[in-house]
């Protein structure tokens, strides 16, 4: 996964919360737009757009965007420092089976996932499905047994990238024919008619799709949030190979011979480039 690209109201703010709390590393600014990341490799891209409002209650769009870290130490250090420079943003914590994760809401409302991968040789697969679960993950202990005070002198320590993204949708099925039939991914696991996950190369999951806050929900108005989700592929043969796939389902596109742009069916825009 690549950059996500949140419109937002206050981008001094929001620029404070990714560098100072998520501890990402402002890679580039200008006028209206910043992009933050770690290792020159960007994660979030900030567009400032205030005269948007927040979104409709029950709407597509972004349900959170998944930082992942290297190590636990990393992950506590940023875990740490989110819950002391924004207090009370905290919204919950999970072991997945493949990963630790913990939960924030940023001062406009985007969801927040900070987490770290176990080895992939403890994940387990079931008939092709991934196997994960959401148990109790103590904060408070985590901290004790993963924050250092190397850590917390230097939070940048390791790298930090996106890892997921997961989406809010108004039909998991809609969703299933977008991203798997249509765009590509493989289906790692669903939960009914709720939640759907997909990755490719065997990860546990590069996007995810649920209806919790948003069944039935239609295309959505131009608003604060989400902005665009960026994909990368191997080269750009596997854009070009994309965008036919796309068209010949019936999808406009846009394909610059480099990089393809395209909404799905909530108007959520995906941009596919490639890694080269």
């Amino acid at each position: 996964m690549g950059a996500v690209t949140l419109r937002v109201g206050d981008l001094d703010r929001m620029i404070a919360y990714y560098r100072d709390a998520v501890v990402l590393d402002v890679l580039a600014q200008d006028g209206d737009s910043a992009v933050l990341g770690r290792g020159g490799v960007p994660a979030v891209v900030l567009q400032h757009a205030p005269e948007l409002r927040r979104p409709e209650p029950r709407s597509a769009g972004l349900f959170h965007t998944a930082i992942l870290y290297e190590t636990e130490a990393a992950l506590a250090a940023a875990v740490y420092s989110v819950a002391t420079r924004f207090p009370g943003s905290f919204t919950g914590s999970s072991d997945h089976l493949v990963s630790k994760a913990f939960y924030f809401d940023d001062p406009e409302g985007n969801g927040v996932e900070l987490y770290w991968d176990r080895d992939r040789t403890e994940w387990s697969w079931t008939h092709g499905s991934i196997e994960m679960s959401t148990l109790f993950l103590d904060p408070n202990r985590f901290l004790q047994e993963h924050l250092t005070d190397a850590s917390i002198a230097d939070p940048r320590l390791g790298g930090a990238s996106v890892g997921h993204v997961h989406l809010s949708v108004g039909d998991v099925a809609q969703a299933r024919d977008f991203y798997v039939d249509t765009l590509g991914f493989e289906v790692t696991t669903m939960y009914g008619t709720q939640a759907l996950f997909v990755s490719a190369g065997g990860y546990h999951h590069h996007m995810a799709m649920n209806v919790w806050n948003s069944a039935g929900a239609g295309r959505r108005r131009l608003a604060l949030g989400l902005g665009q989700v960026e994909i990368v592929v191997p080269d750009a043969e596997d854009v070009a190979a994309t965008d036919e796939r796309l068209r010949d389902h019936g999808l406009q596109t846009a394909h610059d011979g480099r990089t393809l742009t395209v909404s799905d069916p909530w108007d959520n825009t995906v941009l596919l480039r490639p890694a080269s």
